[in-house]
């Protein structure tokens, strides 16, 4: 019987590296959400009205 093992070739990330790369994306979440409830234009602000008041943001 023959067994082959494939690498992919992925490491498992340190724990500083794994740290960065949530809080850069939520940084960026932040960001997107306060820049669609306040974007002055009704479309940004509409577009993600419902997700906003589901959790919790005051958009008015």
């Amino acid at each position: 019987m023959n067994t082959t093992t494939v690498s992919t070739g992925l490491q498992s990330l340190s724990l500083s590296q794994r740290l960065l790369a949530g809080s850069l994306a939520l940084l960026l979440g932040l960001t997107l959400l306060v820049g669609t409830g306040f974007a002055g234009d009704y479309r940004l602000h509409n577009g993600a009205h419902d997700t906003r008041h589901a959790m919790g943001f005051p958009c008015h």
